[in-house]
């Protein structure tokens, strides 16, 4: 990996490009910090935050049953398992999701974390489709673990808590623009993204300058230095 490799913008990148690729209405990524604690580091839609962030809360759903078990985890309808998982089901159902498949993050016998597939029908993924969301997941995993040849553990750690630091940085520099200019969570995001592109610059670093006024938005599409 080269050395401004920047996870957060990978993770985000995988988020979305498993929705695309893989025919899934939304994408959300889970990873476990220094502490052992798996947190939210991507996810391609609003919805699917806050759906992840009902898992981390209440401590149950797939992506922890995958974590937990290293292993693909699906439930093709969510309105036969209100049992299963009894918070979580009812907040993804809410959300407008029926189906979901969380993968596995690994590494041999290491899991980092999991990958959440959900789907605003109802069905399980073809075998195929379930293969590459497995090769995506552990492509990520094998980027994240090998930013360097010879990379320690405590690397690979202090550059997941970076992510994770980072995240909050983009969460908020997101919330200010859901504020002043109007819109969506979804809206204010694609605005970062899209200026963090066009200037290719760090998503994370575009965040910071509008929280300290570096940047202004005068519309989603229409920001000034």
């Amino acid at each position: 990996m080269v050395d401004d490799f920047d996870i957060i913008e990978f993770l985000d990148r995988l988020a979305f490009r498993c929705s695309e690729l893989l025919g899934v209405s939304a994408c959300g990524i889970l990873l476990v910090d220094h502490h052992g604690t798996l947190n939210l580091v991507a996810a391609s839609t609003e919805q699917a935050r806050l759906v992840e962030l009902t898992q981390l809360q209440n401590l149950e759903g797939p992506c922890l049953d995958a974590y937990t078990t290293g292993r693909l985890i699906q439930e093709p309808d969510l309105r036969d398992s209100a049992g299963l998982w009894p918070r979580f089901t009812p907040a993804a159902l809410e959300a407008g999701f029926l189906a979901v498949q969380a993968v596995p993050m690994r590494l041999r016998d290491s899991t980092l974390g999991a990958v959440n597939l959900m789907s605003e029908v109802a069905g399980p993924l073809s075998d195929d489709t379930i293969a590459l969301g497995q090769a995506l997941a552990d492509a990520a995993t094998i980027g994240i673990v090998h930013q360097r040849a010879m990379a320690r553990q405590e690397f690979i750690t202090e550059q997941l808590q970076t992510a994770l630091n980072s995240r909050i940085l983009i969460e908020q520099a997101k919330g200010y623009l859901t504020h002043s200019l109007g819109v969506g969570i979804d809206a204010a995001f694609a605005a970062l993204r899209s200026y963090a592109r066009t200037n290719n610059r760090r998503l994370t670093e575009v965040a910071e300058d509008v929280l300290d006024g570096r940047i202004s938005f005068t519309t989603p599409d229409a920001p000034t230095a």
